[in-house]
């Protein structure tokens, strides 16, 4: 039903069915006049009939004896008749077809050829009322006692017939009209009524900016029909959607703690040293209290360590302010990331490849928030995936149009777990890395892309972040995203 257009189900189907009534009463009305035009037809070929073969036996004799003045006063009495008033015209022929008589001497004189009459006449059976003439000419051969004597020539009037027909094609349409016109109506309301659930469906699907509801019990059909089993079924599935959600959510949660929990103790670590070092440089101050020059070389190693703590703390409150969220992003964000990420790549003995190319006096104008969590995700999962001895790097570039983060390990790869949720939309599965979805889902958010390669055993994740203004910062992502 292309033709409707971009017009609703509920629309197009009442169409359809009143078009197909149309149909219907067109060929029915069809039939009718035919069947009309059948009895019409026999009639007048019976009533033609009796009078040819009326007007042979009385006319038999006479033309015979070729008595004009007799075969004149029959045809005159015939069409004083009752059934003779149709007869508008009949002329009698002897068989040399020369007139004899005729019911209107002054339009068919005698002697003169009947063929003139009948030039437009047809046989017996033959005889139609086709509807565009108003007299029909017959001729018909004169028999007595199985002997053709001569011809007789009638004009009919079926002007009757044919204001019959054309009462009975108003009536036809009046009808068909008026029962087309009713039936249409009522099989709309039906069939709207048939359809609400159809409708519900749609606007359910469409009108819930992309977080479908279950159709209300109220408006799923009653009993076990296709509509109503549909309904259900769309139910069943936004709850299996809903399901699906939450177990996602839960999935996050669980990886937002396993990162948060291997960077609390990469910084516990961190922090763990210099406080054994300041320590002992208290230790030293008291046990050597009387010598200046030992105090001052304790009082700067406990200066240096508590600037260290100062810096690795700092770090840890800015990635995890809510408030950073929204605030431009800068160079000395990426020191942060360092500072942060340091720790991990000590415990492993990794070689960290760090290199950030744009200029603090031409941001990027991005939000700080969701590309530090980016980068930190995916630094801590190439911690994870590099070897003992490997090396992890991060590279950030400034382009005409977009801030490239390039995040790069020699571990053995991606696993296809790992891909589907750094690269794909679709439903979760065990195992996988830790964060990527959360990468992904935050770069979509920006309007950036997600991109992986692996070439000559290296692992390099791209992240694209467009520059321009309209770049909306992901709400409500505070703490290291996983």
């Amino acid at each position: 039903m292309k033709w409707l257009g971009p017009f609703p189900l509920s629309i197009k189907l009442p169409i359809l069915a009143a078009a197909m009534m149309v149909l219907v009463g067109a060929v029915a009305s069809q039939q009718v006049l035919r069947a009309l035009a059948r009895v019409q037809d026999a009639r007048i070929q019976e009533l033609a009939q009796m009078h040819v073969e009326g007007l042979s036996v009385a006319l038999g004799p006479l033309v015979l004896r070729h008595d004009i003045w007799e075969v004149y006063d029959t045809l005159d009495r015939a069409a004083q008749a009752g059934e003779g008033r149709r007869m508008v015209l009949t002329a009698v022929a002897d068989e040399r077809g020369r007139v004899l008589a005729a019911t209107d001497p002054r339009r068919v004189p005698i002697d003169s050829d009947i063929a003139d009459l009948a030039r437009d006449a047809v046989a017996l059976e033959n005889l139609s009322v086709d509807g565009s003439a108003g007299v029909l000419s017959l001729l018909a051969p004169l028999s007595y006692q199985g002997r053709t004597v001569g011809q007789i020539a009638t004009e009919l009037d079926v002007s009757d017939l044919l204001a019959e027909r054309r009462q009975a094609l108003v009536y036809l349409l009046v009808g068909n009209a008026m029962a087309v016109g009713i039936l249409s109506l009522a099989g709309f309301a039906a069939l709207r009524r048939m359809l609400r659930p159809v409708t519900t469906l749609a606007r359910q699907m469409t009108e819930t900016q992309g977080e479908p509801h279950p159709i209300a019990d109220t408006d799923i059909p009653r009993g076990h029909g296709e509509l109503a089993r549909l309904a259900r079924t769309y139910n069943t599935m936004v709850g299996a959607v809903a399901d699906k959600a939450e177990a996602e959510r839960r999935l996050a949660a669980r990886e937002r703690f396993v990162a948060l929990g291997r960077l609390s103790s990469s910084l516990a670590h961190e922090i763990n040293n210099p406080l054994g070092g300041l320590l002992n440089a208290t230790d030293t101050i008291r046990s050597f209290a009387d010598r200046p020059d030992v105090v001052r070389h304790s009082a700067d190693l406990l200066d240096r360590g508590l600037r260290h703590l100062r810096d690795v703390t700092r770090a840890t409150l800015d990635q995890n302010r809510l408030d950073r969220v929204e605030q431009p992003l800068g160079p000395e964000d990426f020191e942060d990331l360092k500072l942060l990420i340091q720790p991990e790549v000590t415990r492993r003995a990794l070689v960290l490849d760090w290199s950030v190319e744009f200029d603090a006096d031409d941001p990027p104008g991005i939000p700080a928030g969701p590309v530090r969590q980016i980068a930190l995700n995916l630094l801590l999962n190439s911690c994870a995936a590099a070897s003992p001895s490997g090396r992890i790097g991060l590279h950030v570039w400034r382009e005409a149009d977009a801030l490239r983060l390039d995040i790069a390990d020699t571990g053995s790869g991606m696993s296809q777990a790992e891909l589907e949720r750094l690269l794909g939309d679709g439903p979760l599965s065990p195992g996988g890395g830790v964060g990527l979805r959360i990468v992904r889902d935050l770069a979509t958010r920006m309007g950036g892309i997600v991109d992986h390669v692996r070439t000559d055993g290296v692992t390099r994740v791209t992240v694209a972040l467009p520059t321009q203004g309209s770049v909306q910062a992901a709400h409500g992502t505070g703490g290291p995203a996983c």
